[in-house]
């Protein structure tokens, strides 16, 4: 706890109240609909969804439909947006502004090299005077709280990010959220807290700090050491979204474990066709089933299946669970 401020404190992005202070981040692949839900109700108070490319708002893609779907049950919502051009950027936001979700963010942190080196991502961060023309077009075109999520530079001798939080903040963005890693860290290595204290110092706008936090403690250790106003988590979550509740993850029983691996499947089943929601879900099973020893004959088996009620059926003999 950090004096009167807790976890679950309530705070503000611009007009949007958010209930508490453990956000889900945004991961490629994964905070679809169904897994944002299940964060949802374990206690996530901010949901962003995946990381959506401006070039596909603009010219198409066929799971765009599947990347921009919501409910209102997950409000707060936030969609996050990544380009490299600044028009096409702001285009993009105005289409997703248009889906009515609370919050626009801007990708200024993915590392992946399909992102990064075009320009997109993290590798906004060495073109400044672009992020401060993509930052400010959108803060003065959209209706809603625009945010960024930022890496602390693009390798150990450019770390230039207290330069882009305060283009950020003249800007006029909400909120930044910050990842304590360098683009050329990927997801290595320790996350510099002190880097994200060093921005809560500098800017007078909320600050969301991210990178190695696995554990509610963690959370609580992050808002004391960098001072910042909430704790987004994302790899952590993977097949624990129990973490939001402060649940340890061994400690789940089985009939829980059962039961959120067959929500999220159905919800998986309703969003997707079936058999690519039940294909999309063999990456969140790896990790629910994780301290479950499996045989490379049964991983063959189990992630080869396309059935939800014949996978469903494979995971309650692999639990040893009789409802």
């Amino acid at each position: 706890m950090l004096g009167q401020i807790s976890l679950s404190s309530p705070f503000f992005i611009g007009t949007v109240e958010i209930p508490g202070r453990l956000l889900l981040s945004p991961m490629d692949g994964f905070t679809d609909s169904p897994f944002r839900r299940l964060c949802k109700n374990f206690g996530a108070s901010l949901l962003t969804s995946e990381f959506i490319n401006g070039i596909d708002l603009s010219y198409g893609h066929p799971y765009l439909k599947y990347k921009t779907f919501f409910l209102p049950v997950e409000r707060p919502f936030s969609f996050q947006v990544f380009d490299d051009d600044p028009e096409r950027l702001l285009s993009a936001a105005l289409k997703l502004q248009h889906l009515e979700p609370d919050i626009i963010d801007i990708n200024i942190g993915c590392s992946a090299r399909r992102v990064s080196n075009r320009g997109a991502g993290a590798g906004l961060l060495k073109h400044p005077e672009k992020i401060k023309k993509i930052a400010c077009s959108l803060v003065s075109t959209l209706q809603i709280p625009v945010t960024a999520k930022i890496r602390l530079g693009w390798d150990d001798q450019t770390r230039n990010f207290l330069e882009i939080a305060a283009i950020l903040m003249d800007c006029g963005l909400s909120a930044i959220t910050v990842h304590a890693r360098t683009r050329q860290q990927g997801y290595s290595g320790m996350a510099d807290w002190d880097a994200i204290a060093a921005i809560k110092s500098a800017v007078n706008l909320p600050v969301i700090g991210n990178g190695n936090v696995k554990s509610l403690s963690d959370a609580e250790k992050m808002l004391e050491h960098t001072r910042c106003d909430a704790v987004m988590i994302g790899r952590a979550a993977i097949g624990n979204p129990w973490i939001f509740s402060g649940i340890d993850r061994r400690m789940v029983m089985t009939h829980e474990l059962f039961k959120t691996i067959s929500q999220h499947l159905t919800w998986m089943t309703d969003l997707y066709p079936v058999r690519t929601g039940t294909l999309l879900f063999r990456k969140h099973l790896s990790r629910y089933l994780v301290d479950f020893p499996l045989t490379p004959e049964e991983k063959k088996e189990i992630f080869s299946m396309d059935d939800p009620f014949l996978l469903l059926d494979r995971i309650k003999a692999i639990l040893s669970y009789e409802e």
